[in-house]
């Protein structure tokens, strides 16, 4: 059984385990080192040994290298008081010149926390597969028509998304709330954190299934989005982007993971990792990002109130989607509208 100590820890473990990630992935030493105890140890392989000479490692690999995603979800939490162990499956996506590749991994982490803060004790990384292959990477030069534009990702302090999150803190009202040991404040931030999970999940059954309603339900009314293919309200964005599927595409799939929220009060600020798989007029593209989002508490209930998709990298290539032979008798199929089959599922 769950205990409210349990779901708070957890809800601070998770928020760990993504920072590990952004730390990674934007080349950013501090960012990286905040998830480790000054103590921690690591077992990658190659390296077994202080955390702190791990993240130096990484932090100078990352500066020059091409873009990169690590991809935290799976995470199986299991906390005993002040200790925890964890297991989370990770997928990294590494840019080469004329290859990228996907790494299957696993975290086996032990965690502690110390004055309130959760952070990583060991870390064991253990390597399950890998995908190597020659790379498509679609890199285009920014739209000069701004309704079209996406900010794209970068390393350390030349990425969009740290300037926007940075902004969205600078704006926030209430004080730090994810790391105090004010066990009401951290008890109401896990359960923000909870719901502001829940808009993410609608969020994306929203554009996948074409459902305006759901999409348009997440925003304030004051909202602003950035998506690239619509950029404008929260309203604009469920009316124009769910026409923008059923005309367009032949499938839509947006997957989350590495879900990272610091709340304070009734304002709240996340980052969270998308890879999305369309499939357009025999195109198959695969786009990976960032979602930087702030949200707002008004009347008791969480919505979106900026949302701007920072895009790390893009593959096209033509479709090889099949609907016969090996697929042939998986016959629940995934559809716009509510002739998917979660909207029965849901309303049973």
């Amino acid at each position: 059984m769950i205990d409210t100590e349990d779901f708070i820890a957890r809800a601070a473990i998770s928020n760990t385990l993504a920072v590990h990630s952004q730390g990674v992935d934007r080349a950013d030493r501090n960012l990286l080192a905040s998830a480790y105890h000054p103590d921690a140890t690591v077992d990658y392989g190659f390296f077994a040994g202080p955390a702190a000479t791990l993240v130096d490692i990484l932090a100078q690999a990352q500066k020059s290298a091409l873009p990169t995603l690590h991809r935290t979800s799976n995470c199986w939490i299991r906390v005993d008081g002040t200790t925890a162990t964890s297991e989370s499956y990770v997928i990294a996506y590494v840019e080469e010149a004329e290859l990228h590749r996907w790494v299957f991994g696993r975290y086996l982490d032990r965690h502690e926390c110390r004055d309130g803060n959760w952070r990583i004790a060991h870390r064991s990384y253990v390597l399950d597969g890998n995908s190597n292959r020659p790379s498509t990477v679609v890199r285009a030069d920014p739209p000069t028509d701004l309704s079209h534009y996406v900010p794209a990702g970068a390393k350390g302090a030349a990425d969009p998304g740290r300037a926007l999150l940075a902004l969205h803190l600078a704006s926030q009202k209430g004080t730090r709330m994810t790391t105090t040991p004010d066990r009401d404040a951290a008890l109401d931030a896990a359960l923000a954190k909870a719901e502001i999970h829940d808009l993410c999940m609608a969020y994306a059954r929203g554009v996948d299934r074409a459902d305006e309603a759901l999409l348009a339900s997440i925003f304030t009314n004051d909202s602003t989005v950035i998506s690239g293919v619509v950029n404008g309200s929260g309203s604009d964005f469920a009316r124009d982007i769910t026409a923008f599927v059923r005309e367009n595409l032949e499938m839509c799939f947006h997957s989350v993971a590495n879900e990272w929220t610091d709340v304070r009060g009734d304002d709240a600020v996340g980052e969270h990792y998308v890879i999305a798989q369309m499939v357009q007029a025999g195109t198959e593209v695969l786009t990976g990002g960032r979602y930087i989002d702030r949200y707002v508490r008004r009347d008791g209930r969480w919505l979106i109130q900026s949302r701007t998709f920072v895009a790390d990298w893009s593959h096209s290539h033509p479709s090889t989607m099949e609907r016969d032979g090996f697929y042939e008798a998986l016959t629940n199929r995934g559809c716009f509208g509510p002739a998917d089959p979660v909207y029965a599922h849901w309303a049973a």
